[in-house]
């Protein structure tokens, strides 16, 4: 990168129809894990006007009410006002679920096939993961991802906890636009925030709610000025929102649910999907690493990637790279890595306590940068200090 650059990162809230998606299908995945941890599930969400549509392969002994969850997941993000057509008892629900395929699960439940004889647990598809962590924020995260995360935060929190704003709607985005020079943060260019409203809303209010009560409070102050420049509801009225105004799908906002563009990413998305399909368990595993390499101060940023082959047991290869930041040799860190981390499928499982009905945590604001998420927390970097040493 150039020696002085501006870096953008969005963020989307709860009532955007993707992450809607999202949260009804990981309510799902919760549903059935808080019953039966060996569950395997990959569940899609389709959301438009005043319909739900889940769709995908379930194998479970858990018993519930699917359309119960459906609805308490859209009643927990907002969707209850009387004019919304997209509304938690109101929605159509149809249900498209069937079991796992025998063909898939004879792979991930076992590597037979291999002719080994054993019962090691094999990875759930094939595909790439990355996990990126570095020194900018306490929560060793990129900071415009973060800044984007927290403004959505704060607004979630007046709309469903105050009567300060009665005219917030669930459906909203951010954007950040944070100067750097010389690979140092020096200030934010400007703010972007685009939020549903009620129609009795005044414009002038919104802007001025949103500068001064949610973004201002939110992002760090030595990092805004006069130059700051603020984007609130741009095209002036933001009134239909939500699924009645756009479509939402399962796992299509995976640059907001990762680094904000910081970092690379494999592809997978993660919402709906079990701890046996590693674009979700290996990519929260890399964030581990990663986060335990920077901590550990070996490096001031760290990208790990892995590969895996649909139901073999072991990782095809497992890369690091510190992109100059290192303390020590790659190498060394990357020895250091093996010796305290086991990347197989079930390892990861074992290692992160992945078979909780943990999910729903995830799925708003990022799955990273959370401390009460395993993959959050730093307990392996004195392990890697030793290592090198």
């Amino acid at each position: 990168m150039p020696k002085s650059f501006i870096f953008s990162s969005e963020s989307v809230g709860e009532g955007h129809p993707d992450k809607v998606s999202d949260s009804i299908s990981d309510s799902i995945l919760d549903a059935c894990l808080e019953q039966d941890a060996q569950s395997r599930v990959a569940c899609e969400t389709l959301v438009k006007s005043n319909c739900v549509t889940i769709a995908g392969e379930i194998t479970t002994g858990a018993k519930f009410d699917y359309e119960e969850v459906v609805r308490e997941a859209i009643r927990e993000i907002g969707y209850t006002n009387d004019d919304d057509i997209f509304h938690a008892d109101k929605v159509f629900v149809t249900n498209q679920l069937t079991a796992q395929s025998r063909d898939i699960g004879q792979g991930v439940d076992a590597n037979s096939a291999e002719g080994k004889g054993t019962d090691e647990q094999g990875a759930g598809d094939q595909g790439i993961m990355f996990g990126y962590a570095c020194n900018e924020t306490d929560e060793l995260m990129p900071a415009p991802v973060m800044f984007a995360h927290r403004i959505l935060r704060k607004m979630a929190e007046i709309r469903k906890e105050t009567n300060e704003a009665s005219w917030l709607r669930p459906d909203c985005k951010s954007q950040v636009a944070l100067k750097y020079d010389c690979g140092e943060m020096v200030g934010i260019e400007n703010v972007v925030v685009s939020t549903q409203h009620s129609a009795d809303a005044d414009n002038n209010t919104i802007r001025s709610f949103i500068t001064e009560e949610i973004i201002k409070p939110s992002l760090p102050s030595e990092l805004l000025s006069s130059d700051t420049e603020y984007l609130i509801n741009p095209t002036g009225r933001f009134v239909i929102g939500g699924p009645e105004g756009d479509s939402g799908l399962t796992g299509r906002k995976i640059i907001v649910d990762t680094y904000g563009g910081w970092g690379r990413h494999g592809g997978g998305a993660f919402s709906g999907k079990d701890p046996s399909k590693v674009d979700r368990s290996a990519a929260y595993m890399c964030r581990w690493v990663a986060k335990n390499v920077v901590a550990a101060g070996l490096a001031d940023r760290a990208e790990l990637q892995v590969a895996y082959a649909i139901g073999h047991p072991h990782p095809t290869s497992v890369t690091i790279d510190c992109f100059g930041t290192e303390k020590v040799e790659e190498s060394k860190i990357q020895e250091a890595i093996h010796q305290v981390f086991n990347f197989k499928p079930a390892d990861i499982v074992f290692q992160l306590d992945l078979l909780r009905p943990i999910y729903r945590t995830t799925t708003h604001y990022g799955h990273f940068g959370k401390s009460e998420l395993p993959w959050e927390q730093i307990n392996k970097a004195e392990n890697l200090k030793r290592a090198v040493s």
